[in-house]
């Protein structure tokens, strides 16, 4: 079973509407920083907020071949998973936890900032999450090895 590629583009319309959730969510969280600025600050000290920001950075940072090595192994078990759930479903599945992670990296920004960081720390975060957003973008690649997994699975 073989797709056009307007019907793979097509079955991952709902996979780019999570991917645009996911970055509006992030823009909202810059916003609320900026809107509202020291007013949602909580002022922690500066040595307690350089540890926590120094762990939150090596953690975005692991989070990238992290992220690389489980998308790789929910991509695995898309294919070769048995069962009935279609292959749209079970891609949107591996791309909403992409996102998930994605999004948690600008997270880890925005708490930065509510104890007491600047806008800089923000920042570099919401860069890292967008980056992620997009490296970990939905691809009609990996959807079409998935739908021709799965079609070999059933012809078996």
């Amino acid at each position: 079973m073989s797709l056009s590629s307007q019907q793979l583009q097509s079955d991952l319309l709902m996979a780019g509407v999570v991917r645009g959730v996911t970055l509006i969510s992030l823009i909202a969280l810059v916003a609320i920083c900026q809107i509202y600025g020291a007013k949602i600050q909580i002022g922690m000290d500066e040595q307690s907020r350089v540890f926590i920001r120094t762990v939150l950075y090596i953690v975005a940072i692991t989070t990238f071949p992290a992220m690389k090595f489980i998308r790789h192994v929910l991509l695995r078990l898309n294919q070769t998973t048995k069962g009935n759930r279609p292959a749209k479903s079970r891609y949107l599945v591996t791309i909403i936890i992409s996102m998930l992670v994605a999004i948690s990296i600008g997270i880890y920004g925005f708490a930065m900032f509510v104890l007491g960081d600047s806008y800089n720390t923000l920042y570099i975060f919401a860069i890292l999450s967008a980056l992620a957003m997009y490296i970990y973008k939905p691809k009609v690649e990996e959807y079409q090895t998935i739908v021709e997994s799965l079609a070999q699975t059933q012809a078996h």
